[in-house]
């Protein structure tokens, strides 16, 4: 019975006129970029992209606006700090909310986060209420 409600749910179709938030989930990490798709997909009228590198994420920012980038900074290559720098000079994504998910979770962190434009700072390891809320609140600044 849940597998068949998580493949419904993950089936969902916007109403008609009703458009879909786009969500870029953008984590190095296999099992931890699925539990955010997992997560962000049970919530009405969404659309995961999956990004599992810096330059995948930067390629797939700069093809689409999305409406709100979840973002993980301890990446390999550029990094996630250079992939937010990138986003906010970008011409689709600048004003995208971005929310930073790191294992991170110390004072000078969140600080660097909010002065290259982060929106929000989600703590590993992740809570579903706190991505949700997250999910929620900046998609409804989005529309």
């Amino acid at each position: 019975m849940e597998l068949l409600d998580q493949d419904l749910s993950a089936r969902r179709v916007a109403s008609v006129g009703e458009r879909r938030a786009r969500v870029l989930v953008v984590h190095d990490q296999e099992s931890t970029r699925l539990l955010l798709a997992h997560i962000v997909s049970r919530e009405p009228n969404t659309r995961v992209v999956l990004a599992g590198t810096c330059e995948q994420a930067l390629q797939f920012a700069g093809a689409t606006t999305y409406d709100l980038v979840l973002l993980d900074l301890m990446m390999p290559g550029i990094g996630g700090l250079e992939v937010l720098r990138q986003l906010r000079i970008s011409q689709t994504n600048r004003w995208t909310p971005v929310v930073v998910v790191s294992p991170l979770d110390d004072r000078e962190s969140r600080l660097r986060c909010r002065a290259l434009g982060a929106n929000g700072f989600i703590a590993k390891p992740v809570a579903r209420a706190d991505i949700v809320a997250a999910l929620r609140a900046h998609s409804a600044q989005a529309h």
